[in-house]
């Protein structure tokens, strides 16, 4: 089981951790640790309602949205300047054939820690004696 963000496989996988991350992506660590791979993904400005995890078909797709309302806005202030954008963020990673019921993820202080139990892989190659 490989953690492989979809659009990087094998080759680009290790170049990836070489170039600087694009701005407007999630940023993330992921790790094996105890027999479990690790993800570590920064939402700062996000609250848990804002963020959504979904496994199908392999992978593990990590969406936060973030919207604002022309409502919410007040009429009081005069912007020098606005930075903070608003929208929506997503990450997808392949996780293979994984048991998506063992899947822990906490959220606390803008960080997101996804726990994903590795499967123990099944032998599938043997050797035939010729008889």
């Amino acid at each position: 089981m490989n953690l492989i963000p979809k659009k990087y496989y094998l080759d680009g996988f290790f170049d990836n951790f070489l170039t600087v991350a694009d701005e407007s992506k999630l940023k993330c660590d992921i790790y094996e640790k105890d027999g479990n791979y690790h993800i570590e993904l920064d939402v700062p400005g996000f609250e848990k309602k804002d963020i959504s995890i979904e496994c199908d078909k392999g992978y593990l797709t990590i969406t936060a949205v973030k919207n604002t309302e022309s409502g919410d806005e007040d009429p009081s202030k005069n912007y020098i300047r606005r930075e903070r954008s608003y929208g929506k963020y997503q990450r997808e990673f392949y996780l293979g054939d994984v048991d998506y019921e063992q899947v822990v993820a906490e959220f606390k202080d803008g960080v997101l820690n996804i726990m994903v139990p590795k499967k123990e892989e099944v032998i599938t190659k043997k050797q035939i004696e010729i008889q």
